[in-house]
């Protein structure tokens, strides 16, 4: 099987998750799966901007030796390796730095997905992985422990957010979704706590004068 096609729309994916703020620099990376055997990673420490197909590299799932690509694979191929072995139904994992599902992530904030469209493409609840740390096999471990063939979201503590679905749309949409719940979830304790603490509530009213201004 050519592989060119499927090293190109991980180019294309960081280049869109990138225009969106979801990815920066070299920060975060995408898994895509080729078929039962291998799968296509984004390399390490290269910049989105100027990466090409040819960079892209192809690993066998079953013990990540690299098969394909002018570059070293990210660290966390094995993270992605672990979600592509456990959920045959999954063909695309992204694990991005994004701003505000991140925050809950840094928080240990895990997050309850109401009704609807929305869990429809999350799972009923985003859980919290434990902290280890980035590129080991113990943070892909506690991640492996954490999947549920029913949830495609789940927040690293300290460390950032990994979503998944059963192609590359639909793991975009998981993680332009989970942006919006974590977006409302903190709004609804920002208010929560302001409607309580009379200090916090007038600094955050000059915050959104001074934006709107």
């Amino acid at each position: 099987m050519n592989t060119q096609q499927v090293r190109q729309t991980v180019v294309d994916l960081c280049a869109r998750l990138s225009r969106q703020g979801y990815l920066a620099g070299t920060g975060g990376n995408i898994a895509l799966r080729i078929d039962a055997a291998r799968f296509a990673v984004t390399p390490s420490a290269t910049d989105y901007a100027s990466m090409g197909a040819s960079d892209v590299c192809v690993l066998r799932l079953a013990d990540l030796v690299q098969v394909e690509g002018e570059r070293s694979p990210s660290v966390e191929s094995g993270l992605h390796a672990r979600v592509l072995r456990a959920r045959p139904d999954v063909h695309c994992s992204i694990h991005t730095h994004q701003p505000v599902a991140s925050a809950c992530a840094l928080a240990g904030l895990a997050l309850d997905v109401p009704p609807g469209a929305l869990q429809r493409t999350l799972g009923g609840t985003v859980p919290v992985v434990g902290y280890a740390p980035s590129g080991t096999g113990w943070l892909s471990c506690r991640l492996a422990r954490a999947l549920r063939a029913d949830t495609n979201a789940y927040l690293m503590l300290n460390h950032g957010v990994l979503c998944c679905g059963r192609n590359a749309q639909a793991a975009v949409q998981a993680v332009e979704d989970l942006e919006t719940l974590a977006r409302q979830q903190l709004s609804r304790l920002i208010a929560a706590r302001a409607a309580r603490e009379p200090l916090l509530r007038q600094t955050l009213q000059r915050v959104g004068d001074a934006l709107a201004g």
